[in-house]
């Protein structure tokens, strides 16, 4: 058992909720989540956010589809992709970050106990 959550599983639970709530692709994730952690002082690195993405690919809870950025063919040209449950991935996903919260829900003691014992 490891001692904190490992980053990649704390990761896929973000990215599965910004799929849930049909928010971007995968940089707009990245981007969400460095905004909202950077007043913890935490920076998701890219290459995670992909690596992340391309493991809840594998695992089959997500697809990929792509699309240009913008409505008009003719001058917007950056194609982006964007990622979507598999059938059942909606499930898989559920049970996922069930397995996830039982490992914060242990961090979260870990932590608690530690300023509790120590401030």
């Amino acid at each position: 058992m490891a001692f904190m959550i490992a980053q990649r599983a704390f990761i896929k639970v973000y990215l599965i909720t910004m799929v849930e709530q049909h928010k971007g692709y995968g940089y707009q994730m990245l981007e969400d989540l460095r905004r909202d952690f950077k007043p913890y002082g935490y920076a998701p690195p890219q290459s995670e956010i992909y690596r992340a993405l391309h493991e809840l690919v594998q695992q089959g809870i997500l697809y990929r589809t792509k699309q240009l950025k913008g409505s008009d063919p003719k001058v917007d040209f950056q194609e982006i992709v964007l990622y979507h449950f598999t059938s059942d991935g909606e499930e898989k996903a559920k049970l996922y970050k069930k397995q996830v919260k039982a490992d914060l829900d242990r961090c979260l003691g870990i932590l608690n106990k530690a300023v509790a014992d120590n401030f």
